[in-house]
């Protein structure tokens, strides 16, 4: 049931999110050894519009992109309207930012997050808003000493807000990042929630900063750990090969992805998160023992951490 006891801040809201895509382009940019994000700022002819963000072909970090949108219109998408008919017939703002960084190094896991916000409002009613989001890991070569200090950090970030939080949004983060045509999960998971009013807007405004803030705590250490380590070229094809599972769930299963193409979203800023290369292979079955077949044993289902 959402809360309307406490008045929405839309304006602090989009402060904050374009203040979060600074401060983790700044992040990114110095652990690239200061490789330069490109910006092309666009516009959307329906209403609102953005800034999109790219760090192509670095030091680390073969792609990374992170984009903050704001955008806003007379009528809901049917991809917001689908799981929420109430919506229809409401004006809608919609503001985030979004982010997936694709390594050079195999060793280093895929990484995507979001923190979003949405309002609904129509004359002589009271605003529908929520506010969503998460992040999660995707790597190809996993140690599960990173798993495990990213999903501590997880926790650590869900605590303040309720001790039942982070284990709801993690086992939300698995049932969402899963693909059910090849029945394995995305990665090892991480956060993922939708949909929050419940809390009032000051804590799940507080919630949604929490998360955001906290994607560097909870992967820089990660990169820095794994970047240096020596790959071949045989665990570069198989990144490039587990990358199609990335492609396969943003176009087939993402909601995001839906909203921004079915909203008139701009194109290259929603498929910014497709990595730069990628391949598929007939048949692919990892061999009995690897570290391949180990990613696919150990880590491609949900687990507790």
């Amino acid at each position: 049931m959402q809360d309307h006891t406490q008045p929405v801040d839309k304006d602090a809201v989009k402060r904050f999110l374009l203040s979060l895509q600074d401060r983790i382009c700044d992040a990114l940019s110095h652990e690239d050894g200061g490789s330069a994000f490109e910006e092309d700022a666009w516009e959307r002819e329906a209403g609102g519009g953005g800034r999109s963000r790219v760090l192509r072909d670095g030091t680390v970090f073969e792609q990374a992109g992170v984009n903050f949108s704001h955008v806003f219109g007379d009528k809901m998408p049917g991809s917001a309207t689908a799981h929420r008919p109430e919506l229809a017939g409401r004006s809608f703002e919609a503001m985030g930012v979004s982010l997936v960084v694709h390594p050079n190094n195999p060793h280093i896991p895929t990484s995507h997050a979001n923190v979003r916000f949405f309002i609904a409002e129509k004359e002589g009613e009271a605003p529908v808003w929520w506010f969503g989001g998460g992040f999660d890991l995707t790597p190809f070569y996993p140690v599960e000493e990173d798993c495990l200090h990213w999903h501590n950090t997880a926790k650590a970030i869900c605590l303040p807000f309720g001790d039942a939080v982070y284990a709801e949004h993690k086992a939300w983060c698995d049932r969402y990042f899963f693909l059910p045509h090849r029945n394995e999960t995305r990665g090892v998971g991480g956060l993922f929630f939708d949909d929050l009013n419940a809390w009032g807007f000051d804590s799940s405004f507080n919630y949604i900063k929490a998360v955001g803030e906290g994607f560097l705590d909870a992967y820089l250490p990660i990169v820095q750990k794994r970047k240096d380590k020596a790959f071949s070229e045989h665990e570069r094809q198989f990144q490039l090969y587990r990358r199609g599972r990335y492609v396969e769930f943003n176009l087939v299963y993402d909601r995001g992805t839906l909203f921004g193409l079915q909203s008139g979203g701009r194109t290259e800023s929603i498929l910014m998160s497709m990595p730069p290369l990628v391949r598929w292979e007939y048949g692919f079955e990892p061999e009995a023992g690897s570290p391949e077949a180990i990613l696919y044993k150990d880590y491609l289902t949900p687990r507790d951490w």
